[in-house]
């Protein structure tokens, strides 16, 4: 039992750096200050040499979370006690920490969010110099010393202490990078577009991008306070910005999560676009224009089989992974691909992005929409969606599947059904928050409904909260 309590406390890393309830184990300003001194460790030790020739530099950037100063302050001052520069970029998108650290020669990257989570959540994320996220590996060296012993003697002293500056130009630096994504000489002018900033890092950077594009702008979620990122509001709360897409006849309605590197858009009607529908459109369009790598498009397990289908068709293909953006830009990054994405709205364009960027993503349908003349909703059917039911189970603890009596055995049903109509059945546990998610696809709808229902309930009687 001791081996097993320490294997579990040592571990903090998740599906997408560290995340959890602020200022509750390990997302504390305690455990902040050991990852900052671990990280300049690792960071200055893996590059003798810093990028710019000078002293290590650490970007750090933030969401809007009221928590976001505590860590910022926490993990700055484990940075500088290692002998190690700390730039402030912060609030900006997460996709705009990524790109700063590159812009800036900056030997690593860290963004303080918990993305879509409440704002008593927070997170730390890493990117390394190249504004990729860090591998499994890298991460494991960095826990290790959080837990270990071995730089507990490693003090700087005098003027070999880092010093901290704060970047007013960052934010400008991103901003100017995402209008580079969008074509020269073409503009939005005549675009009416609703913004939902989820008060959140993108409240500044998209509405400025999209009115030096030319478009006219009516922004929602902008008034940040610390505590009402995502509330109600953003690409997980789309009915808002629907009804403010009718209300002012807009052309599209465009909406990001807290950090901004996820997007969701509604076509002129009020119609959700997710993460699925951009990949249609985006992808269709590159393959089209003989621009998609080896003719592929990389999603995850939860994308719908539809887009698989209209790949196809158009002589392409789907290649799938496990949840998670990183899952997808690793697997892009192996084989050289340049499209790949999330059902949830993280959309990764690898000529222009090292990470996921709602703005740069957006900013790609924008540009199909202007140079064909055409509404988002004619986009969008492009592709047909099979019948699909997701559905979020909260848990108090992830008791393994496989150990809920008669799981396995109601899951064999539910495949039988659904399966011979060219569906499927997906179970996992999140990876950031404590649920349970299952994904059912099939001919009808009220099919999926009920065995959603069955498996949902037996699910809570074990583990649920």
């Amino acid at each position: 039992m001791p081996n097993t309590q320490k294997s579990t406390a040592q571990k903090i890393f998740g599906t997408d750096g560290v995340r959890g309830r602020a200022n509750v184990e390990p997302v504390t300003a305690e455990t902040a200050l050991k990852l900052g001194r671990s990280a300049a460790w690792f960071f200055k030790n893996h590059e003798t040499q810093a990028r710019d020739r000078g002293r290590h530099k650490i970007v750090i950037g933030k969401d809007t979370r009221l928590s976001g100063y505590m860590l910022e302050n926490a993990l700055s001052a484990g940075i500088l006690s290692m002998g190690v520069d700390v730039l402030f970029i912060g609030p900006i998108p997460t996709p705009g920490v990524a790109y700063v650290t590159r812009s800036l020669r900056a030997d690593a990257g860290i963004v303080i969010t918990a993305s879509h989570n409440p704002y008593d959540d927070n997170g730390i994320k890493f990117f390394r110099a190249d504004g990729y996220k860090l591998d499994d590996n890298i991460e494991r060296q960095i826990e290790e010393r959080v837990f270990g012993g071995d730089i507990e003697n490693i003090r700087p002293t005098a003027e070999a202490i880092g010093k901290a500056v704060r970047i007013d130009d960052a934010l400008g630096r991103y901003i100017e990078h995402a209008k580079a994504s969008f074509p020269k000489g073409l503009t939005l002018d005549g675009m009416r577009i609703v913004l939902d900033c989820a008060n959140g890092a993108g409240y500044k950077a998209s509405p400025c991008v999209l009115r030096e594009l030319g478009a006219e702008v009516i922004v929602m979620g902008n008034t940040p306070d610390g505590t009402n990122i995502n509330e109600e509001c953003g690409s997980l709360y789309p009915a808002a910005l629907a009804q403010k897409v009718k209300e002012f006849r807009a052309d599209i309605g465009i909406a990001h999560d807290g950090d901004a590197d996820r997007v969701v858009l509604c076509d002129e009607a009020g119609r959700v676009i997710d993460g699925d529908d951009i990949m249609a459109i985006a992808g269709l369009n590159l393959l089209n224009l003989g621009r998609l790598q080896e003719k592929t498009v990389v999603a995850t397990v939860m994308s719908n089989a539809g887009l698989d289908v209209a790949l196809k068709a158009a002589g392409g293909r789907v290649v799938r992974t496990a949840v998670g953006d990183k899952n997808v830009i690793d697997e892009m990054l192996r084989q050289g691909y340049n499209l790949g994405g999330e059902q949830s709205g993280h959309l990764i364009f690898g000529e222009v992005s090292t990470t996921g960027d709602g703005l740069v993503a957006a900013l790609q349908i924008l540009q199909i929409m202007k140079l064909r003349g055409v509404r988002l909703s004619q986009l969008a059917q492009c592709w047909t969606r099979f019948p699909q039911l997701v559905t979020h189970i909260k848990v108090n603890e992830k008791v393994p599947f496989d150990q809920i009596v008669g799981l396995s055995e109601l899951l064999s049903q539910a495949e039988e059904i659904v399966k011979p109509g060219g569906g499927r059945i997906l179970l996992r546990y999140s990876g950031t928050e404590p649920k349970a998610r299952l994904l059912i696809e099939g001919p009808e709808q009220p099919v999926l409904a009920h065995w959603s229902r069955q498996i949902s309930q037996l699910i809570k009687k074990h583990a649920g909260a």
